[in-house]
């Protein structure tokens, strides 16, 4: 959901058209969060005595900004060369106002562009904001809450500009904001400097550093022109600020990641992270213009990190869509899961599970009241396909919360509660206010995240990295089940001191250790759900009734097809099928019943003869060896066999052919695949 990224060069000289290039090629790598717009700002510097900025903002994709940038050429100077320089971009996703250039980012100040910003968040306080520069003069064009941002900034800055520096007067301006925001500004009036701040939504600031090239060229700096001749060997300094790594990967792997309230800031080939205190209250409705010198901040220390993602994760490789990639990355995304987790013994035989992040937790976790399994989306449903396992070997009851349910019912967590937050982003905004809430309230905060940094890792007492790699399909698919995976592992690791389950432990690591073959195996089902795709482009609906284990595995189909293919699908439980859903069967409406062999294997037979006795649809997933139920199928295409595991890790496999057919309708039904209308990847507002 809308994405940032920022570059300045210190030293590093570099052709306008490769700042464009750096800027475009940095959004792109960030289409995958979702957008409807995007733009960029950057320095023109044909009069040096006097740096200008130049902003582009188009709607729809990327490649119309690059369409504006090339017809806009001659407003540009691409060979120009500069030493220093600082430009903003950022993709949007409409949140207050529609899709049109005025609403796109970046937003600035006045006419003479001597404040921009590139906003991603919500402004909660914006509109009390807004009048209030409006009463002292300032006219607004967009219908978003950025915009006063930079207008507030303006104002400060022409009251405040000779008590403060640039840091300091973004400073100013954060006191006056209510909600969640990552932010970067620059400014014509502070050339060369660079200031970003995160509040609530996920912000990075990379590093990369190198000798300096000396070109044999006339460079732009703050000062004019330098010759060659007089440059001093120095270092060379880039900077990068993003929303996610994969803006950034191919730059540098040195990242550190902003916490909420820092405030970073760039300057003379430098960088400072600091601490800003808030002095207002949330419940504050009228914003206080004044300069305030009490605001505190401190010079901070954040760790370097080095990425271990690769470009090469990234990229489409071989396949048509970051989709498809991605569930065929399936079985090695769970070996990753499983890395280091699963114990051997010296014969090669399963041993243990051991969980070095949570080993002194487990047993806090076993004296609990409950455990809570708290997600949204299809995180959500990953702790449905769990929950039943989870029962079983704990023996604790465990309980599911949609996290933007939570704070609606103020959910009574307790201190003896272990709640169980699940995200891919590690940023999503409903379960981070969920997290907030569970730890005012005393509980043990566990998370399950896929990026290494992200909010939800910093802010849990303890958790598991699932490992899965960069997932940039907004639907979810080898997230989904590495979630499951590393929730698996978990239940296992919390039954270790129980000899009454030793052996259905062991049933379930042995399973767990073989999931990557059997899901290869699952993955050569693509041609047949491709054919079967072919005969359900033209649907309207489609159900999927699933029990058990694979209650999960309906909604999840259903969630995955409705998102990407656009077309109306419903996970039911099986056992509801009598209290409304069997009103809607009749010969045309296709039924996908899920009836692998489980303990609801007998209870889904009947199912599907109730259903076939109505003349229904049905299109059944069994399993591979189970030849019983061929004859309720309309025709082969209609029959889909899976391979057999454990039943509690059935779920795994059993979605691998609803993620294909979801992919297959959406290619056939002529639909963005890695990108679905109106879905974000990382949903960071609520």
């Amino acid at each position: 959901m809308c994405g940032i990224f920022a570059y300045s060069n210190w030293n590093c000289p570099k052709s306008q058209k490769e700042i464009v290039e750096k800027l475009l090629t940095g959004l792109k790598r960030l289409e995958y969060r979702g957008y409807d717009s995007a733009g960029l700002a950057l320095e023109d510097g044909e009069d040096v005595s006097r740096t200008t900025a130049k902003v582009f903002r188009e709607t729809g994709k990327i490649a119309n900004l690059e369409g504006l940038l090339e017809a806009s050429e001659k407003d540009l100077h691409g060979d120009l060369v500069f030493e220093s320089h600082c430009g903003i971009a950022h993709t949007r996703w409409a949140t207050h106002g529609p899709p049109a250039p005025k609403n796109s980012h970046p937003h600035t100040s006045d006419e003479e562009n001597d404040f921009l910003v590139v906003h991603n968040g919500i402004i909660t306080n914006h509109q009390a904001l807004r009048e209030t520069l409006q009463r002292k003069g300032y006219m607004f064009e967009s219908d978003t809450d950025t915009e006063v941002i930079p207008k507030l900034t303006k104002y400060l800055f022409d009251k405040f500009h000779d008590k403060c520096s640039f840091r300091q007067l973004v400073m100013e301006v954060l006191r006056q904001l209510h909600g969640a925001y990552a932010l970067a500004f620059k400014s014509r009036h502070y050339p060369g400097e660079l200031v970003a701040a995160k509040r609530g939504s996920p912000l990075l600031l990379g590093i990369a550093e190198g000798p300096h090239p000396g070109e044999q060229h006339a460079l732009v700096t703050s000062e004019g022109f330098v010759p060659t001749s007089k440059r001093a060997k120095r270092t060379s300094m880039e900077f990068y600020f993003a929303s996610d790594a994969s803006a950034m990967v191919e730059h540098t792997k040195r990242v550190l990641h902003l916490e909420d309230d820092d405030v970073a800031h760039i300057h003379n080939g430098g960088y400072g992270i600091y601490r800003m205190e808030k002095i207002h209250t949330e419940g504050e409705d009228s914003p206080s213009l004044a300069y305030a010198p009490t605001v505190k901040s401190a010079e901070v220390e954040r760790t370097i990190e080095t990425l271990t993602m690769e470009v090469e994760q990234i990229m489409k490789g071989n396949f048509d869509h970051f989709m498809k990639k991605e569930i065929h990355e399936q079985p090695d995304a769970i070996q990753q899961t499983m890395r280091g987790r699963v114990v051997f013994d010296a014969d090669g035989n399963v041993q243990r599970v051991f969980l070095g992040g949570m080993v002194d937790y487990l047993s806090t976790i076993r004296r609990s009241r409950r455990i809570i399994l708290c997600g949204c989306g299809t995180s959500y449903n990953s702790a449905i396909a769990v929950r039943q396992l989870m029962e079983e070997l704990t023996e604790l009851p465990v309980t599911l919360e949609l996290a933007s349910d939570v704070l609606d019912r103020q959910c009574p967590f307790f201190r003896d509660d272990s709640i169980i937050f699940i995200s891919q982003s590690g940023e999503t905004a409903d379960t981070l206010r969920a997290l907030e809430y569970a730890k005012s309230k005393g509980a043990l905060c566990i998370g399950i995240v896929n990026v290494v940094g992200s909010a939800i890792s910093r802010a849990t007492d303890c958790g598991l990295h699932i490992n899965a790699g960069a997932e940039i399909g907004v639907a979810s698919t080898k997230a989904y089940t590495c979630q499951i995976t590393s929730m698996v592992l978990l239940a296992l690791a919390l039954s270790e001191d129980s000899r009454s389950r030793a052996d259905r432990r062991m049933d379930i690591m042995r399973g767990v250790v073989t999931l990557p073959d059997t899901m290869r195996r699952a993955l050569e089902l693509d041609q047949k759900m491709l054919a079967l795709a072919r005969t359900l482009v033209d649907e309207n609906s489609l159900l999927l009734f699933g029990r058990g284990y694979n209650y999960a595995t309906a909604l999840e189909g259903a969630l995955k097809v409705k998102e990407v293919a656009l077309l109306h699908s419903e996970g039911i439980l099986a056992g509801e099928m009598k209290h409304g859903p069997l009103a809607l069967v009749d010969e045309t409406l296709p039924l996908v019943v899920i009836a692998t062999r489980d303990s609801s294997y007998l209870k889904q037979k009947s199912v599907i003869e109730q259903l076939r006795a109505r003349d229904a649809r049905c299109i059944l997933i069994v399993s591979e060896d189970d030849d019983s139920l061929d004859k309720f199928a309309s025709n082969e295409d209609m029959i889909i066999k899976v391979p057999e595991v454990c039943d509690c890790l059935q779920p795994l496999i059993n979605i691998v052919p609803l993620q294909l057919l979801s992919y297959h309708l959406t290619v056939l039904r002529g639909h963005n695949v890695d990108q679905p209308r109106n879905l974000a990847k990382s949903v960071t507002v609520e």
